[in-house]
């Protein structure tokens, strides 16, 4: 009886082991710095940078973004996040970027967040609208420095290592897709061209059919109002002979 109860006592704090560092394993990573969602090459977008806090004794008092400098963009403007400050930095290109007919000489390629504070067990996200998104890349790479109200800042700058293993701090990775092809709205639209012409078709010769039944109805009441009339004529001449010879 006693074997087993220390068995069963092994067995139970082995099992807690595991379980405490499956947690510890999988709380920092689920709670990096990161960019949800993926952009359309070549377009303008929305992007956030979802912030979490991760510690439980210290509130997360700013944030600084570093832009790709091999992919600079020729527009980036961060939205107001209520009660934090923020700051774009811009830089001279070393090669001007040709967009909409213009030069661009310089661009954003820095922005920091300051004077909020993002209280442990909670997050905040921080929206960008950038462009013109790059054609000859998968991922855009926006390397953060996430300070502490405890002066400690962690840098989530690592990259992503070959075979999906995870960084330990990896930067916030912006995935680029291609665009969807716009032949799909084209046959939408033929489709539905073809579709009104049916409908415009189909309502003429409903139209017609219930001019031509409304005419066929005319014509047997005119000529049952003719028969009607002739047989009452008939019959009045028929009773005005008979009154002529009485």
């Amino acid at each position: 009886m006693n074997i087993n109860s220390a068995r069963l006592r092994r067995l139970s704090v082995a099992g807690s082991l595991a379980v405490g560092a499956t947690l510890l394993l999988a709380g920092p990573a689920s709670a990096h710095v990161s960019i949800p969602g993926t952009a359309e090459k070549g377009g303008y977008g929305t992007i956030a940078l979802k912030v979490p806090n991760e510690k439980d004794d210290a509130s997360t008092v700013k944030l600084e973004v570093t832009l790709d400098p091999k992919h600079p963009l020729s527009s980036v403007m961060p939205q107001p996040v209520p009660g934090w400050d923020v700051k774009v930095e811009k830089s001279k290109l070393d090669k001007p970027l040709q967009t909409h007919g213009k030069t661009i000489t310089e661009a954003v390629t820095k922005i920091t967040w300051s004077g909020g504070k993002i209280e442990p067990g909670q997050f905040q996200q921080f929206p960008l609208s950038v462009g013109q998104l790059p054609t000859d890349a998968d991922e855009l790479v926006f390397k953060a420095l996430q300070t502490y109200s405890d002066d400690e800042v962690v840098r989530w700058i690592d990259p992503s290592k070959p075979g999906g293993h995870e960084a330990e701090h990896p930067a916030p990775t912006l995935k680029l897709v291609e665009k969807t092809s716009p032949d799909h709205h084209d046959k939408s639209a033929k489709s539905d061209k073809n579709s009104d012409a049916a409908d415009d078709k189909g309502e003429a010769t409903a139209s017609d059919s219930g001019d031509k039944d409304a005419s066929d109805t005319t014509a047997r009441v005119l000529g049952i109002v003719g028969i009607v009339v002739g047989v009452a004529g008939a019959a009045f001449g028929i009773v005005a002979g008979r009154r002529r010879n009485a």
